[in-house]
């Protein structure tokens, strides 16, 4: 029997070679898993959260992720592909799982603390930014996920849905699994200024940028901040840009006479900067390719959200006629 599981991204603009690197690249090696039966979200409610006083650019950023999606491989044939607000479910599982959740644990979340001193400019004292963990509950429970995805740092994340789904099965019966963590790599990414790759940093290299953006962005890229002049000894450990040339630069023989180049101060940054493009280049021109042939097609992209949310509502029915069961309300036609 498959194991099911379920994966979102929200929709607050393109994707970045961080998101590629790591969430996706694990994603599409679930999909091509026969053991593995995969849902994909855009979870559009999650970005009302942060934009809601700017909700025109949801819908058109739903478009880009899914773009940048369909481009780095995810297959609508593989996977359920689908828009969070087209499966009405995911609200409604939401509510109920929001009435057995105890205020204090919201509270205590550390990702809500930490975003609240670090989003200043965004008023983030509501209902709803205090309870996104319910919904995120919620979209991993809706499809009964047997697994989920995550990276190490993140793992604390799935452990409050383990803990709501625990506590709706003791009120209301066995009605949810409780997800296991797919601990998964997820390789270091960093961006042009050597922080975390980030669209709030200003600092990402995205998925659809052309040749062109993304050579003036890694031309730019910080290195090593000991080389001053090209004769001055590097250390690779020390460098954004070798961080990048892990991720993309499969040629061992060629990292490690860079490597040994940059140690002993006989090749220039640009020098390493230029190798990492070509590999990049290598590597992203099918992507662009996928991209653009999506682009134009617009009546398909409709439908693969469209037939994604009719196969992902087969589930959520299914899960919600359970819940409210459970529960004991009166049953519905």
């Amino acid at each position: 029997m498959k194991l099911r599981t379920f994966s979102g991204m929200r929709p607050t603009g393109k994707l970045h070679l961080g998101h590629m690197a790591g969430a996706l690249s694990n994603w599409i090696k679930l999909q091509e898993d026969p053991g593995y039966d995969c849902f994909y979200g855009i979870v559009d409610w999650h970005a009302m959260m942060s934009d809601y006083a700017n909700s025109s650019i949801i819908k058109e950023n739903c478009r880009e992720v899914l773009l940048d999606w369909l481009a780095v491989g995810l297959d609508p044939e593989k996977s359920t592909i689908f828009v969070q607000s087209h499966v009405p479910e995911h609200t409604e599982l939401s509510l109920a799982l929001g009435m057995v959740t105890p205020l204090g644990w919201l509270q205590r979340n550390p990702t809500y603390k930490e975003q609240i001193l670090n989003i200043q400019n965004k008023d983030l004292s509501t209902f709803g930014f205090l309870g996104y963990p319910v919904l995120m509950a919620a979209d991993i429970l809706l499809y009964r996920s047997s697994v989920v995805p995550v990276g190490e740092d993140q793992s604390a994340h799935l452990e409050i849905t383990r803990e709501i789904a625990r506590r709706f099965n003791n009120f209301y019966g066995e009605v949810f699994p409780e997800p296991d963590i797919l601990l998964t790599p997820t390789p270091k990414v960093p961006g042009t200024d050597g922080r975390k790759m980030s669209k709030s940093y200003g600092n990402s290299i995205n998925i659809a940028d052309t040749e062109k953006e993304m050579w003036d962005k890694l031309r730019t890229m910080m290195t090593d901040p000991a080389r001053e002049r090209k004769t001055d000894p590097g250390d690779p450990g020390k460098c954004p840009v070798w961080d990048i040339h892990k991720v993309f630069n499969h040629d061992e023989d060629e990292k490690a006479g860079l490597a040994s180049g940059c140690r002993a101060g006989s090749i220039g940054c640009v020098q390493c900067k230029k190798a990492l493009k070509e590999h990049v280049v290598s590597i992203m021109t099918p992507i662009w390719e996928r991209r653009a042939y999506y682009e134009s097609r617009q009546e398909t992209l409709d439908d693969i959200l469209w037939n994604g949310a009719d196969k992902a509502r087969v589930v959520a029915r299914e899960t919600m006629d359970a819940v409210l069961k459970g529960i004991g309300f009166v049953p519905r036609r």
